[in-house]
């Protein structure tokens, strides 16, 4: 019983923890873009797609699904 109890509360934080990443990443990204990268139309537009459909990811409660698809807005900017 404690172990499907610790079990539980482990995916609990976990997904706790991912959904505040994802502000954190959103916020990265931003700043990022607030400073005008130098990036071809093509990036800018890859981007913005995934910046938004990180942000609606998140708000789906898909968290890793969102921190997954800012990873890769954030490595087009090479934002760590």
């Amino acid at each position: 019983m404690k172990r499907a109890f610790a079990a539980v509360a482990a995916m609990l934080f976990a997904g706790s923890a991912l959904a505040f990443h994802c502000p954190a990443d959103m916020k990265k990204i931003d700043e990022a873009l607030a400073k005008n990268p130098k990036l071809s139309e093509a990036q800018m537009k890859d981007v913005k797609k995934f910046r938004a459909d990180g942000e609606a990811l998140h708000k789906a409660g898909k968290h890793q699904d969102s921190v997954d698809t800012l990873a890769k807005a954030m490595k087009i900017l090479a934002v760590k």
